[in-house]
């Protein structure tokens, strides 16, 4: 069932936890959730971006994640199970933060929210997708990598975006150079796409940069061949780079 379209409830209010309607922005879009979501992703620092084959995988990768301390994922819509594996890990792993990546048409999109996707990533900017995102109130960061997709983005409401490809952009010498007029609007980015071990640090220290996108972490061959332990480390790995980072 997609849910509803706007939110009518603020923040947490008081001291019991309890969600309290705001009778000021009962009706607005859910740029309170999406702010919320992201500053989730940004406390990771790191997505992993995934293709999940079967769904059979799903469960057992999930938790590879989890023991390796970055319980979150972004699953491609680049294979037959997308739907069915964040439908699974939405249900099964709530503990896991589940996105949908590659999310290309409205449809993926409303699709990603029905099947239980907190937020959704797109390589490029489609002004429909953006739209109906914001519609039915999914948290989406389109893709972006020259100066008039980003103002495209940011004239139809969106700030958190998606530098994609990266290193084949220019990696972090352009991101920088992308970054800076744009910095007093508070744009935001996730650069993903050659991204790796080897240039995280420099991508994390940018402070435009809320989180970083990893298909390294956990490859289609290490899930297809159950190497949970090798996806785990790769996890331990960058969680301990983000605390050097953040000490």
């Amino acid at each position: 069932m997609i849910r509803k379209k706007y939110c009518g409830t603020a923040a947490k209010a008081g001291g019991n936890g309890e969600d309290k309607p705001h009778p000021k922005i009962t009706g607005v879009p859910c740029l309170l959730k999406s702010e919320s979501v992201f500053e989730r992703i940004g406390a990771f620092r790191v997505v992993p971006v995934v293709a999940v084959e079967s769904v059979e995988r799903a469960l057992p990768f999930a938790d590879a994640l989890i023991a390796g301390g970055l319980p979150i994922a972004e699953i491609t819509f680049r294979t037959a199970a997308a739907a069915d594996v964040i439908r699974l890990l939405s249900r099964e792993r709530p503990e896991l933060l589940v996105g949908a990546g590659t999310v290309t048409t409205a449809e993926q999109a409303r699709a990603a929210l029905e099947c239980g996707a907190q937020f959704a990533v797109a390589p490029g900017f489609n002004p429909n997708v953006v739209r109906v995102a914001r519609e039915i109130g999914l948290p989406f960061a389109p893709g972006v990598m020259t100066p008039s997709d980003i103002e495209g983005a940011v004239e139809a409401g969106v700030t958190t975006l998606k530098f994609f490809p990266a290193g084949a952009a220019g990696g972090i010498s352009m991101l920088k150079s992308l970054a800076a007029p744009y910095a007093h609007l508070g744009v935001r980015f996730m650069p993903t796409g050659g991204v790796s071990m080897a240039n995280l640090a420099d991508y994390l220290s940018e402070p435009s940069v809320i989180a970083a996108g990893g298909t390294w972490l956990a490859k289609q061959d290490a899930i297809a061949e159950g190497r949970w332990e090798e996806i785990s480390a790769n996890c331990r790995a960058v969680r301990q780079l983000v605390e050097r980072l953040t000490a």
